[in-house]
């Protein structure tokens, strides 16, 4: 078995994907910023990022963040995956970033970029936003009376257990450059999507569609983030958030 890095291994794609490696037999060093013994911030790099790669073969670089510095993050541990001598890097993008002049996007994009003209064995998975994603969205949204939407957009949510699954199967093999992107099972609209949570959560409110602006905003009612016709998830919204329930459920008893 081979021993693997996963950057960000303790956010909500790498957890569950450090989980199913170590299940599968490999060796699995987890970094972030916080974790030990690879605590280290990829922004900064230094001796810790050096450390944490010694005698790795593969990388999976979940490491991410919307407030910026993912295309410098990147560049360190590119440098210190070829001064180790690291065999592949595997990285998790989004659908859509050549699509959709989003800034997060745009970063992700740039990170991709970086992989290409790195000179390492690399591969590239987009997938679709994660359930856990539109929770927390619709949680914020939900704690006024109103809850605002914008007009005209739709998603098509993905079960990130799947995406584990996915980079596992990924991480074992060769290099593949960008492979084939992973969606989710529906395209729904923001509304549907809304109304799935407030009957899941018991909460009732008033959905108000709001028209917004700009290029990003065009992206994304076009729909340049959406894949259906890489709808291969099989889990729904539904059936995430009716299992966080039932976990919840035992969690208090």
């Amino acid at each position: 078995m081979t021993t693997i890095l996963v950057t960000g291994g303790t956010g909500t794609l790498g957890r569950r994907l450090a989980e199913r490696l170590r299940t599968d037999g490999h060796e699995v060093r987890v970094l972030s910023r916080h974790s030990q013994p690879y605590g280290v911030d990829l922004r900064e790099g230094g001796p810790g990022l050096d450390a944490a790669l010694v005698g790795v073969d593969t990388v999976v670089h979940c490491a991410s963040t919307p407030l910026g510095g993912d295309e410098r993050a990147a560049a360190n541990l590119i440098a210190a995956a070829r001064t180790a001598g690291v065999r592949h890097l595997v990285y998790i993008s989004i659908v859509g970033v050549d699509r959709v002049p989003f800034g997060y996007y745009r970063m992700k994009l740039g990170v991709e970029r970086l992989l290409e003209e790195s000179g390492l064995g690399w591969t590239v998975l987009r997938a679709t936003q994660f359930h856990d994603l539109l929770l927390r969205l619709f949680e914020g949204l939900a704690r006024v009376p109103v809850m605002f939407l914008p007009a005209g957009v739709s998603d098509q949510p993905v079960e990130v257990a799947e995406v584990a699954d996915r980079l596992v199967e990924l991480a074992v093999g060769a290099p593949a450059g960008r492979v084939e992107d992973m969606a989710g099972p529906e395209v729904r609209t923001f509304e549907s999507l809304t109304r799935a949570y407030l009957r899941a959560s018991g909460k009732r409110r008033r959905l108000v569609h709001v028209p917004l602006w700009g290029a990003a905003y065009r992206g994304f009612r076009a729909g340049g983030h959406l894949a259906p016709e890489r709808a291969v998830g099989k889990g729904t919204f539904e059936e995430y958030l009716a299992a966080r329930s039932r976990t919840l459920r035992q969690v208090r008893h």
